[in-house]
């Protein structure tokens, strides 16, 4: 038997999936807390006893581990541009894209003000954009003589216009700090090259960010620790998509994942219009897109979520589910704020059940909302138009949940059905009937691990493991 270990160092608990290669089956899986404040090591080894003495598996069957991490808060990164809908944003795409979290981000000029928060979100890495090549030098010099002068000594990667990234590094060497230069995130406003800058931010995390992290403990068993974890998901969304040539891939997705701390969404979809009559605005789309909802966790946002539903509609949609629920708004609203202060909680009543349920259909739906395009109609000389913003995802084929909510909610249907398009918001580009499907089996972060080493056999795993389910509309 031939094993291969799937190990994610996440914020709460370290996991492991045993899958027997040959085979293309998950043998066994264990986990245990994550210890990266004290000795990342012990957590690991724990989660390993576990999982060879449960499994009756040994060392020697192991011939491959791979490692993905998003243990103490994962790769956290700023984002500067110049313009906030155009280099900013493509600075964030490329940082998302990459696995980071995105914790600040800025466009125009950086004044003192903007560089305290700056210095005090903590970055792994700075993500400096602006200008298009040839166009704008200015703001991202100023910018680059702004950050020598500033406190930040994490990397600093360089990816705004050619013409000014020379002077951009010369200015940031001298001043000691580390700078990288890459390819322009935003080469011209036809086109983004947002890859460069990806394949620099994982070579950057896998370097160094190991060992600010306290994972260069586990290198010595491990090896390198290969990707962030949401970029491990990423690539698992392009594999289930795109396929290989040996084996076909399912089509266009979404990935929903819901947690305490953020919701994300993950699709591989062109996003061109359905229409063909329609007219595309606004930065380039890329196929493969990821966006982090820090506002919409579970958890920690809870009281978040509320306020943006509104009470009394969040109150009237927990009396639709559960009819005998006795709550006022005061008694809804401290229910909610108290999952903010304990953000391990796991439901044990009817009415705690509810509650995490509106919770998630609310952030699904918001969170799908923010990542798919928007349609409006406008007026124009030649009659009616209608003006696309984002990506189309109305004809995506497939859905799939992950995170707890799906694994272990009593209502995995109904929630991920609130990432579907709504009648009500018909501007809103969300999908229309995709096949659905829950990742039962907490696997997807093992398929992108997997498929950087065997691809066609990570593709059929998934295909094997992934729960089949039909959605409500």
């Amino acid at each position: 038997m031939e094993v291969v270990l799937l190990i994610d160092f996440g914020s709460t608990y370290t996991k492991i999936i045993a899958v027997d290669i040959e085979k293309e089956d998950v043998i066994g899986r264990a986990q245990a807390m994550t210890t990266v404040e004290e000795d990342i090591t012990i957590g690991l080894n724990r989660a390993l006893e576990t999982l060879f003495s449960k499994h009756n598996l040994h060392e020697r069957d192991v011939v491959g581990k791979y490692a993905s991490s998003s243990a103490a808060g994962g790769l956290r990164m700023a984002a500067i541009g110049l313009v906030p809908a155009l280099t900013l944003e493509a600075s964030r795409r490329a940082a998302l894209g990459a696995g980071a979290k995105v914790v600040w981000s800025s466009g125009f000029e950086l004044y003192d003000e903007r560089i305290a928060e700056l210095e005090a979100a903590s970055c792994d890495i700075v993500l400096l954009t602006g200008g298009t090549d040839g166009g704008d030098k200015n703001v991202i010099l100023h910018n680059a003589r702004v950050l020598a002068q500033s406190k930040i000594n994490a990397p600093i990667v360089v990816a705004g216009n050619r013409v000014a990234t020379s002077e951009v590094k010369r200015i940031l060497d001298e001043a000691g700090k580390q700078s990288i230069v890459t390819s322009n995130v935003l080469p011209d406003l036809e086109s983004l090259n947002i890859k460069p800058s990806q394949d620099l931010i994982r070579e950057i995390f896998i370097k160094q960010i190991t060992e600010a992290k306290g994972l260069n403990k586990a290198q010595k068993y491990l090896g390198d620790i290969v990707m962030p974890t949401p970029k491990a998901t990423l690539q698992a969304a392009t594999l289930l998509a795109e396929g290989t040539d040996q084996e076909p891939g399912i089509g266009s997705l979404l990935i929903v994942e819901v947690g305490g701390a953020t919701v994300n969404i993950h699709s591989v979809a062109d996003g061109s219009p359905s229409d063909p009559h329609t007219v595309v605005r606004g930065l380039p789309e890329t196929k493969v897109k990821r966006t982090v909802e820090g506002d919409l966790g579970i958890r920690y946002n809870a009281p978040t979520i509320l306020d943006l539903v509104g009470t009394e509609k969040f109150l009237s949609r927990l009396c639709q589910i559960a009819p005998d629920v006795a709550l006022d708004s005061a008694q809804l609203e401290a229910k909610v704020n108290s999952l903010s202060n304990d953000v391990g909680r796991v439901p044990d009543n009817d009415l705690d059940d509810c509650i995490d349920r509106v919770l998630s259909e609310s952030a699904i739906s918001f969170a799908v909302g923010r990542h798919s395009g928007t349609l409006k109609q406008e007026f124009s000389l030649n009659g009616d138009i209608k003006v696309q913003t984002g990506k189309d995802l109305t004809q995506t084929v497939n859905i799939i949940g992950t995170g707890g909510i799906f694994k272990y909610g009593r209502w995995p249907v109904e929630i991920l059905s609130s990432a579907l398009f709504d009648q009500r918001e018909p501007w809103s580009l969300k999908p229309i009937a995709p096949k659905a499907y829950t990742d039962d089996e907490y696997i997807m972060y093992g398929i992108g691990l997997l498929a950087e080493h065997y691809p066609s056999k990570a593709l059929r795993i998934a295909k094997k493991y992934l729960k089949p389910i039909s959605l409500t509309t």
